[in-house]
């Protein structure tokens, strides 16, 4: 479980870096967004998101272990859309950052998931 725990303070801290550069628009967020066809416009609504699946995460860590398990499931389905985008667009050379991110959601709403059914 200390793995699982590790990887749900990573994905706090990934999700609220990269809701950062979205809101900042950052060069490399535009880029990215360019090759994989998703329009600037969205990228405070995708920030927006991911900084709800963070605070989802410390909430559901700190007190209410459901909205940990919503935030988790909620952030597995971003990324799995964000993976999506990328395999549909072609966009592979850096696909290993949205499964990366994936992968910290996955972790996390296992664990989050474990907490809210053993309390």
């Amino acid at each position: 479980m200390t793995v699982l725990f590790t990887a749900v303070i990573l994905c706090i801290a990934a999700n609220a870096f990269i809701a950062v550069a979205d809101y900042a628009r950052a060069g490399f967020v535009l880029k990215n967004s360019a090759e994989v066809r998703a329009p600037a416009a969205a990228l405070p609504y995708l920030a927006t998101l991911k900084l709800a699946g963070a605070a989802g995460l410390v909430v559901g860590l700190a007190a209410v272990p459901w909205l940990g398990v919503a935030a988790g499931v909620g952030l597995v389905l971003f990324f799995l859309a964000a993976v999506a985008a990328h395999v549909r667009a072609r966009v592979f050379h850096n696909i290993a950052f949205p499964g990366l991110y994936l992968l910290l959601a996955v972790a996390s709403a296992a664990y989050m998931l474990d907490g809210a059914v053993g309390s």
